[in-house]
C-alpha cells in the first residue's frame, strides 16, 4: 500500500501543479484583459480628443476664412477710402487755389475802392481837353 499511497499523493501532486498552473494562467490571462481593457479606453480616450480637436480646427480653419474674407473687404473699402481722400485733397487743393486768387482780385478791387473813395474825398479832378479825348 505504500506504493499505492505514494502513487495516489504523486497523482494528488499532479493534479495539484496542474491547478496551480491553471490559476497563475488564469490569473495571467485576467491580467491580460485587464490590459487590454484598458490600452483600449485609453485608445478610445485619443480617439474621441482627436475628433475634438479635428472639430475645432475645422471650426478654426472656418473662421479663419471668414476673417480672410473680412479683411479683403476691409482692404478693399480702405482702397476706395484712399482714393476719396486723394479726391477730395485734390479737390481742396483747387478751392484753396481758387480762394487764393479769388482773396488777390478782392484785394485788388478794395485797393481800387480805396483809391476811389480817396479820390471822391479830395474832389472832383481836373478833367484836360486831352483826358477827355481819350
Amino acid at each position: 500500500m505504500d506504493t499505492s499511497l505514494i502513487k495516489g499523493i504523486l497523482k494528488n501532486k499532479k493534479l495539484l501543479s496542474l491547478i496551480i498552473l491553471f490559476l497563475i494562467f488564469f490569473i495571467i490571462a485576467l491580467g491580460s484583459c485587464s490590459n487590454i481593457q484598458k490600452k483600449k479606453r485609453l485608445i478610445q480616450k485619443e480617439i474621441s480628443q482627436r475628433m475634438n480637436l479635428e472639430q475645432r480646427l475645422a471650426n478654426f480653419e472656418g473662421e479663419k476664412q471668414k476673417l480672410e474674407n473680412n479683411l479683403l473687404v476691409c482692404q478693399k473699402e480702405l482702397q476706395e477710402l484712399k482714393q476719396e481722400l486723394e479726391t477730395t485733397k485734390a479737390a481742396l487743393s483747387q478751392e484753396q487755389l481758387i480762394n487764393s486768387s479769388l482773396k488777390k482780385e478782392l484785394d485788388k478791387v478794395n485797393r481800387l475802392k480805396e483809391a476811389l473813395e480817396e479820390d471822391l474825398q479830395q474832389g472832383p479832378p481836373e478833367v484836360s481837353t486831352q483826358e477827355k479825348m481819350k
